[in-house]
C-alpha cells in the first residue's frame, strides 16, 4: 500500500430526505439506469417520468419516513459509519464512500480523489454478490471517469471474513433472543431473464448462503434461501421470500429468524419490507418473524471489508 492509495466504498444509494420530491429525484436516477430496467429508452423513460414516479414517489416517501434515523437514511448512516471504521483499520490509505445513485455521487468522489493526489483508487462496491444490474453499473461510471488508476473489486460472496461476520451476527442474535425454528436467508431478487442471459448473481447467492449455513452448522432443512423486492412484471428468481414465509406458516413453523446477507447496511428493503410489512403478514398467520440486523458498521464488518481492501491493494502492487 502507498500513501497515494485510496479505497472508495460504493453503496446503491438513498434519497436525501423522506419526502416525495427527494424520492422522485432518487428513483428517477435509479430507474433510468438501463442496467436496472432494460426496456427501450423511448418506451421506458416517458412511462417512468409521466406515470410511475408521480404515482410512486409519495407512497415510497412514507415508507422511508417510517425508517428514517436522526442522522438520515439508515443506509447512509451505516455506510458512513462503516467507512470511518474501515479507514481506522487502513492507516495510510484514504477511505471514502459514494453512492451509485444520489449523493455523494460516485463520479464526484472519483474526481475528488483524483484531484487530491490519489494515483490508485480501489473501488469496492458493497455488493457481496456480483450482478450486471448493480456491480457492472458501478463499472459503467468508472469507464466514464478517466484520471487516476482505478480498479474495481467484483464480489466477495465467499470471502472467509465476510462469511464469518454474517454467521457471527446470526449467532449473536440467537444468543440474545434464542434460536428460532427456521432461518431464512433473504436476498434481493432479480429478473429470471437476467440470470438466463448469464448473470452469475443467483449462483453466487446460492454459494454464499450454503457457506453461511455451513458456518452455522445447519442441516438443509433448517434454513432456506429466498428472494425479495420484486419490481415490475415478468418472472423473477424463486422462491420468493413472501411465498416462502407463507409455506413455512402452512407447515406450522411459528418462529422464523430472517437475515439479509446481500445487503451491507439496513435499508428500506430490510427495515420496511422485511421487519415491518412481511413481519406483519407473518404475524397475521400466527407466526413471529424476527429480523437480524445487517452487518452495518459493526467491527466484524469493518474487519472483513478492510481485509478485502488490503489484499486487493497488495495484489495490485
Amino acid at each position: 500500500m502507498r500513501m497515494s492509495d485510496a479505497v472508495l466504498l460504493v453503496n446503491l444509494g438513498t434519497p436525501d430526505a423522506p419526502t416525495a420530491p427527494a424520492v422522485r429525484r432518487y428513483l428517477g436516477e435509479f430507474l433510468a439506469d438501463p442496467r436496472v430496467v432494460a426496456l427501450p429508452r423511448w418506451l421506458w423513460l416517458p412511462l417512468l417520468r409521466l406515470v410511475i414516479l408521480p404515482r410512486r414517489a409519495a407512497r415510497v416517501a412514507r415508507k422511508y419516513a417510517a425508517i428514517w434515523l436522526p442522522g438520515g437514511s439508515p443506509l447512509a448512516v451505516y455506510t458512513r459509519g462503516l467507512t470511518e471504521a474501515v479507514a481506522a483499520r487502513l492507516p495510510g490509505v484514504r477511505v471514502e464512500y459514494a453512492m451509485r445513485y444520489g449523493a455523494p455521487s460516485l463520479a464526484a468522489a472519483l474526481a475528488r480523489l483524483r484531484e487530491g493526489g490519489c494515483s490508485r483508487v480501489l473501488v469496492l462496491p458493497l455488493y457481496p454478490q456480483y450482478s450486471t444490474t448493480t456491480t457492472e453499473s458501478v463499472a459503467d461510471v468508472l469507464a466514464r471517469s478517466p484520471g487516476a488508476d482505478v480498479r474495481m473489486h467484483r464480489d466477495y460472496h465467499l470471502d472467509a471474513g465476510w462469511i464469518a461476520a454474517v454467521a457471527g451476527s446470526i449467532r449473536a442474535h440467537w444468543a440474545t433472543h434464542g434460536r428460532g425454528e427456521h432461518l431464512l436467508l433473504s436476498l434481493h431478487g432479480l429478473p429470471q431473464r437476467v440470470v438466463d442471459d448469464g448473470d452469475p448473481y443467483a449462483r453466487q447467492c446460492e454459494a454464499g448462503a450454503r457457506a453461511i449455513a455451513e458456518a452455522l452448522g445447519l442441516a438443509p432443512g433448517e434454513w432456506t434461501l429466498a428472494y425479495q423486492s420484486r419490481f415490475g412484471a415478468g418472472k423473477w428468481l424463486q422462491p420468493a421470500t413472501a411465498d416462502t414465509l407463507d409455506a413455512l406458516a402452512a407447515r406450522g413453523v411459528r418462529v422464523v429468524d430472517v437475515a439479509c446477507p446481500g445487503f451491507a447496511a439496513d435499508c428500506l428493503e430490510t427495515l420496511e419490507e422485511i421487519a415491518m410489512m412481511l413481519a406483519e403478514d407473518f404475524a397475521a398467520k400466527g407466526g413471529e418473524l424476527r429480523p437480524i440486523a445487517c452487518l452495518n458498521d459493526s467491527p466484524a464488518h469493518a474487519d472483513a471489508i478492510a481485509a478485502i481492501a488490503a489484499r486487493a491493494l497488495a495484489d495490485w502492487s
